[in-house]
């Protein structure tokens, strides 16, 4: 789960990350309260889980606190649309923070890698910038220490990592002591990632952490209550927001071929089928195990919520989910949403013979096997 960034920025100032002074706030005219107690001169950010967020409006400089609040007034209930997001997410809560005098950028992130089944703490002077295009231009600018899982990082290492990534000799002991803070932070956190973007070593010779992300593991949540609330404005599409409410597993992914499955495995075959057969996968959806018809039709209702998708493909071999309450409840789906694109699913398992009878007559196009109800859907989709 992603937090916003003035929930990241909380989170690292409890273990003693440098973070400009600032709050949160939906109020133009407690905006106005804050960046008078910062002295006016403020930054007001969009509190949107959403990239290109400055280039979109959402963030923005003042020399006073009466415009932060305007501006505040004016972002507020506005849909701010970037690249990364077409669809737009509402604003609907501004970070009022200071501003942070930057005399050279830096990033630092802590992350896992799955290969090595380790932390990775990643190092570069060149921040600023998104950390694929530092690693695309500027490969030897990025320095990469794994966290021994039984000896932590030792100070050695971390002065060595900090030397190599160029770091100026000033700012040195500063971030050997934010990296084993961070690292900290991520593993008492339960975190994905934690990364700072830019880290800003100011004039007056201070590091801060001017911008955080982080990511909490959605299966600790149950040890952070704090972010109960936090659940659905996490996703960054309107439509996965929607399922993290309906309690189902769905990623948008910006293709036509709508997918369903039950399983994650199941659901990436599907992805991957579709791919080869010349589709683009509108999202991934797994409708889970033991699925009855209401769940079924939830799915169903979620994947026609994308207007950009022109197929359905439906993919379920059923196990402890019963075909034939996936052939119910995606007949009541059609019922109720008049659904007019193509829809082909391919039923093995459990009640497969049943769920058949059942959509047998209906506009579902039958398929025999995962390949060929891919091919059929992609073609169906194109027209």
């Amino acid at each position: 789960m992603k937090l916003h960034e003035y929930q990241s920025k909380e989170l690292l100032a409890k273990f003693g990350v440098p973070v400009p002074s600032g709050d949160v706030t939906s109020d133009p005219a407690e905006a106005r309260s804050i960046a008078e107690r910062l002295g006016g001169k403020v930054v007001v950010k969009a509190q949107v889980l959403m990239g290109g967020r400055g280039k979109a409006g959402g963030v923005k400089l003042f020399d006073n606190a009466a415009d932060a609040a305007n501006f505040t007034k004016d972002l507020i209930g506005k849909r701010l649309v970037s690249i990364q997001n077409p669809a737009g997410m509402i604003v609907d809560k501004v970070l009022v923070a200071e501003i942070v005098d930057i005399a050279k950028e830096f990033y630092v992130a802590v992350l896992l890698d799955r290969s090595a089944q380790k932390l990775l703490v990643m190092l570069s002077a060149e921040g600023g910038m998104e950390i694929e295009e530092v690693a695309e231009k500027h490969p030897d600018a990025i320095v990469k220490l794994l966290v021994d899982p039984a000896w932590g990082l030792a100070d050695f290492e971390l002065r060595k990592a900090v030397k190599d990534a160029n770091i100026p000799k000033e700012a040195q002991s500063q971030m050997v002591s934010m990296i084993k803070r961070l690292v900290r932070a991520y593993v008492e956190s339960d975190a994905e990632m934690i990364e700072i973007n830019p880290c800003a070593f100011t004039p007056d010779g201070k590091l801060i952490a001017a911008d955080a992300k982080v990511s909490i593991d959605d299966n600790a949540l149950f040890r952070h209550k704090e972010y109960a609330g936090t659940t659905s404005d996490s996703a960054e599409h309107p439509i996965e927001a929607e399922a993290v409410k309906r309690g189902i597993a769905y990623v948008h992914l910006g293709g036509d071929i709508g997918i369903m499955g039950n399983g994650a495995g199941l659901v990436m075959q599907s992805l991957d089928e579709i791919s080869s057969a010349g589709g683009r996968p509108a999202n991934f959806l797994d409708v889970g195990g033991g699925a009855q018809a209401e769940r079924v039709q939830d799915c169903v209702e979620l994947v026609m919520m994308d207007p950009h998708v022109k197929g359905l493909f439906i993919n379920i071999f059923g196990g402890i989910t019963r075909c034939d309450e996936v052939a119910k409840g995606v007949l009541k789906a059609f019922d109720e949403l008049d659904v007019k694109i193509p829809v082909v699913a391919r039923i093995e398992g459990t009640a497969a013979e049943e769920g058949r009878a059942l959509l047998a007559g209906s506009r579902i196009v039958p398929a025999a096997t995962v390949q060929e109800a891919a091919k059929k859907i992609v073609e169906l989709a194109r027209g």
